[in-house]
């Protein structure tokens, strides 16, 4: 029957009519209603339930990341905690005891900040304030934003143990990240040592490289002449000797004795704590001479100068220099041979502070695609510079003139007090303090700006810059000596190990990102100097160094007595009076140690969330290892990467199995999110316009693998497809009115358009389940909504309306298509169900109302295989081509107003002879919705209806003779011809019996 509503001129006979009956509504309402149904999962405790119920299904876990509890939910949280929830209730719905425990990462510089801004403006002083008295403001501080977000994320139907979440400032828990803190440090992968950080002047403390973010800079840049001294004894280690004889000797060639090795820097503050020169043996050099300059160049005819062969013409354009010759090339022995004086050795006023050799020493990270080929080597700030000095053993020549606000400190000549950056991030005077003096003694051939991408602390937003400094670190490239050695010795061992035998990455990429990470990864700095966190609970040895055996104390009973009051009290305890003497006193003597007062990094805290979520609470994992870690993908280098080292260091492999990342939101013109922009969206905002589920209709529909897009137009979209999706939803609701199962067909007696759509229904349950277990959301959500809107709405509703509207009750069309839309239901509703929360809630809740009952305490329907029917599908496929033809021919006299309904029609179909064997005329009339129709397989006349990609087949319309029914609205040569006037046959017989 067509679409059209019967006449409202015959009452009589339409209410003889199967019409749908429902009250669900086309209009959502879900800005208003969804709360009811989030009020209504809570008094009944769903979650709960679930897992009362659940009991002896395999559980599977994922395990929160923890968002930061600092501030109100943005988009992002939205995509994170939906992907989440997604995967949760997909698993627990497809049989399994999906547990999942929201947490919140509370320890940190972001609420210690917001904590001392509120004393700035107060006029006081952090460190005034007792130590344990501003940690209750921090924790009473997060408190308050865990309660805000813990409502927020709830708003968007995420389920979860809301009402005993994870706490990374929980007792419990600090008492266990002190633990695992612990257990590096008697595994001897803990020390302490000095090297350059990344450290932040504002904050005053080191940064983690998951802490950083990079920004565009404008930078100083400067060009600086070393004058070489002499031929010096620093040959390349891993080359031969002899290579370097005549270098080593000091037998130097008399142009050298005149040259002066080039740098570029883009951090001209370095300068007065440079060490080296590096260049790179597989580097073409030259030494050039200046043979011509303009007035205002700051190089002179005849000067020598060492550069990279590459790069001469354009150091030597930016020393103005305006003609100049290449006397010749400089061997990599020649140059490893070097010695240069430091550009501010010997000036007056300076005390000989810097009349110390600068050796020319090789270095694989040179390179002469910018600068000079030769890089000026400051190893208290830089980490290749570091790692040259390390390798050759020259530790000791680290330079210790920056402090923790980046100022210049009280030893260093000229520059003492100066800062880099001062405490709002602003640049200070040291930059133009250095290159002021190093014009002035002669120490400048040029000098620049340039714009280029440089680190920033992701929370003050400030520059960052590196310095040495003594910080606490985790040996990764040490033995652990713990025992658990399947997979490495070594934290970097067992790391890479696990990310190729242990866990499965989706996307793949993710592999490729954290392996690379962890295998050039320096050893990870644990330590931060402030105060809201959980403290290394350590002790050191008076009188010792970092690198003699018993600077560390390794004490079980002291760990032990530290972690029972940690549980009772809280990290607090280790900041009470008294302390020391309360930790050690009995067990050794507490004069002889000095505390350690250092918090931890917080990625230490939530890298170890594994050990108190996973391992000691009843609703965790078996083994301590979460089935799936789902976060962004800046993860790679923060909560993936610290949750692999920490669990590597203390358990001997990851502590996950798979790692599922998405990608950042952007507007929908592909711009980031920015305030300033005005382009934020924020999830209070849809919710508010649309409701939860079309937010989380927006998050099914993206790829999240890769970076999302949303804005007004995209949710308009978004909103469409739910209204269509609504509308097939409606459409059976109301059909399964009349469905009780006692009238229920069995498969095999079905026609076969039932038997064909139940085939679809087994081969989409198999790709829904394997779409959820792989986390393709997308895909999913992609063949439900074409088979919801397609293959239902559009061919099978469309078709079957005729049988489910006019057919008697006993018509076996009708019963058997009654039996397939309650098949459909149960399908539909559990497939959506972990995408649509509270729209499929509706939806069952309307078929099936009650006090206790809910589409969320229900698992996936379990699906026969014998639905699965590959020659019965192709033989309805070959329908379906032909259908094609003859709806096309159609539409083309609708829109030509020949007819204005199909079943007007009675078209002449011309088939092959073997397609013609396959079809029934009665049968595809009724597939087609036209009142009668004729095979033919005469050969396609002229003019008639084909389409391309049916090759055979041509139509021929004609109008329908005869009649048209007023029950049904066929046109039949029978109709009037019956005891009810102006109905076809068939409806007759069904008044009749009526």
């Amino acid at each position: 029957m067509s679409s059209d509503t019967p006449d409202q001129t015959a009452p009589d006979y339409k209410s003889t009519l199967n019409l749908p009956r429902t009250e669900f509504p086309m209009r959502a309402g879900l800005p208003k209603r969804e709360p009811e149904w989030l009020a209504r999962w809570e008094r009944i405790g769903v979650y709960d339930r679930l897992r009362a119920n659940a009991e002896g299904r395999r559980p599977f876990v994922l395990h929160d990341g923890p968002p930061y509890a600092n501030g109100h939910l943005h988009i992002g949280h939205a995509l994170n905690k939906t992907i989440k929830d997604m995967i949760v209730r997909s698993h627990q719905m497809m049989g399994f005891d999906a547990r999942y425990v929201p947490g919140w990462d509370c320890h940190g510089l972001p609420i210690e900040w917001k904590i001392e801004e509120k004393y700035r403006a107060k006029g006081r002083n952090k460190d005034d304030v007792p130590i344990n008295d501003f940690r209750r403001e921090c924790r009473e501080f997060a408190a308050g934003w865990v309660d805000i977000q813990r409502e927020e994320f709830k708003r968007l139907g995420i389920t979860g143990a809301w009402d005993r979440p994870y706490l990374t400032m929980d007792f419990h828990a600090e008492r266990v990240i002190a633990e695992e803190f612990q257990k590096f440090l008697m595994t001897g992968t803990l020390y302490q040592g000095s090297k350059p950080v990344m450290w932040s002047p504002v904050e005053k403390t080191a940064l983690a490289e998951a802490e950083v973010e990079y920004h565009d800079h404008q930078s100083h840049t400067i060009w600086v002449p070393f004058r070489v001294r002499r031929g010096g004894n620093a040959p390349m280690p891993d080359v031969e000797t002899s290579d370097f004889d005549g270098a080593n000797q000091a037998v130097l060639a008399d142009d050298l004795h005149a040259a002066r090795v080039v740098i570029w820097t883009t951090t001209p503050w370095t300068i007065p704590s440079n060490k080296a020169i590096a260049f790179n043996p597989s580097i073409e050099y030259g030494l050039y001479r200046v043979d011509a300059t303009q007035d205002e160049s700051w190089t002179a005819v005849g000067d020598l100068y060492l550069v990279a062969d590459a790069l001469a013409a354009q150091v030597l354009e930016q020393a103005r220099v305006t003609s100049h010759s290449r006397v010749r090339g400089v061997s990599a022995a020649e140059l490893g041979g070097l010695t240069c004086a430091h550009p501010f050795a010997g000036i007056e006023g300076a005390d000989g502070f810097w009349d110390y050799d600068v050796p020319v020493i090789d270095g694989d990270h040179v390179t002469d695609e910018a600068g000079t080929g030769f890089v000026h080597t400051a190893p208290s700030h830089g980490a290749d510079d570091y790692e040259c000095f390390v390798k050759r053993g020259w530790v000791d020549r680290m330079t210790y003139n920056v402090g923790e606000e980046s100022e210049f400190l009280p030893h260093v000549p000229f520059f003492a007090g100066l800062t880099v950056f001062d405490r709002k991030g602003k640049e200070g005077k040291a930059n133009r303090t250095v290159i002021e003096k190093l014009v002035e003694v002669g120490g400048l051939i040029a000098r620049g700006r340039v714009k280029h991408s440089y680190p920033h602390s992701w929370r003050s937003k400030a520059p960052v810059i590196f310095r040495n400094t003594p910080q606490w670190f985790a040996a990764i490239d040490k033995a652990v000596g713990d025992g658990q050695d399947t997979y490495g010795t070594t934290i970097r061992q067992r790391a890479l190990t696990s990310i190729d035998e242990l866990v499965t990455w989706t996307p793949r990429t993710g592999r490729n990102r954290l392996f690379s990470m962890i295998e050039s990864r320096p050893d990870w700095v644990l330590s931060r100097q402030r105060a809201w966190g959980v403290p290394l609970t350590c002790f050191t040895k008076k009188d010792t160094q970092p690198t003699d055996p018993d600077f560390l104390l390794r004490n079980e009973e002291v760990n032990a007595r530290i972690c029972a009051a940690f549980e009772e009290e809280g990290a607090d305890a280790w900041y009470a009076d008294g302390a020391k003497a309360r930790f050690l006193d009995g067990i050794v003597d507490a004069d002889a140690y000095d505390q350690v007062f250092d918090i931890l990094d917080v990625w230490f805290d939530s890298g170890s969330t594994h050990s108190f979520v996973l391992r000691d609470r009843e609703d965790g994992t078996p083994d301590g290892i979460a089935d799936v870690y789902m976060e962004g993908t800046d993860q790679h280098r923060g909560w993936f990467h610290s949750s692999m080292l920490q669990a590597c260091g203390t358990m001997g492999r990851a502590p996950y199995r798979n790692v599922v990342t998405h990608g950042f939101t952007l507007d929908q013109k592909g711009n980031k999110m920015s305030k300033s922009l005005g382009n934020t969206i924020v999830p209070e905002a849809i919710i508010k316009q649309y409701g939860a589920d079309i937010l989380r209709l927006w998050v099914a529909q993206a790829d999240y693998t890769a970076d999302q897009r949303i804005g007004p137009e995209i949710l308009k979209g978004t909103a469409d497809s739910y209204r269509r999706l609504r509308n097939t939803l409606r459409f059976m609701l109301g059909s399964l009115a009349d469905y009780s199962p006692d009238i229920a067909v069995d498969r095999d007696d079905m026609p076969p358009l039932e038997q064909y759509i139940l085939h679809h229904v087994e081969r989409l349950d198999r790709q829904v389940k394997e779409g959820y277990a792989s986390f393709d959301f997308q895909g999913v959500f992609q063949k439900v909504f074409q088979f919801a809107t397609i293959d239902l709405s559009a061919l099978y509703f469309d078709i079957r309306k005729d049988a489910l509207y006019c057919d008697g009750t006993d018509s076996l069309e009708r019963r058997s298509a009654l039996t397939v839309l309650d098949i459909l239901f149960h399908r539909l509703t559990g497939w959506l169900a972990p995408i649509l929360v509270f729209t499929m809630e509706e939806v069952w809740l309307e078929r099936f109302p009650g006090d206790d009952t809910s589409i969320h305490l229900q698992d996936m329907a379990a699906t026969p295989e014998s639905w699965h029917d590959p020659v019965l599908a192709e033989h309805i496929e070959t329908h379906r081509a032909v259908r094609r033809v003859v709806t096309g021919a159609l539409e083309l006299e609708r829109q030509a107003k020949t007819i204005g309904a199909s079943l007007e029609a009675a078209p002449i179909v011309y088939v092959p002879a073997e397609t013609a064997d396959k079809l029934d005329a009665e049968k595809f009339a009724t597939l087609c919705i036209v009142s009668n129709l004729t095979f033919s397989t005469d050969p396609i006349p002229e003019g008639a209806f084909t389409l391309p990609d049916v090759p055979g087949v041509g139509v021929v319309f004609q109008k329908a003779e005869g009649g048209k029914c007023e029950r049904c609205w066929k046109v039949l040569p029978d109709v009037g011809t019956h005891a009810n006037p102006g109905v076809c046959g068939r409806c007759d017989k069904v008044l009749g019996s009526s």
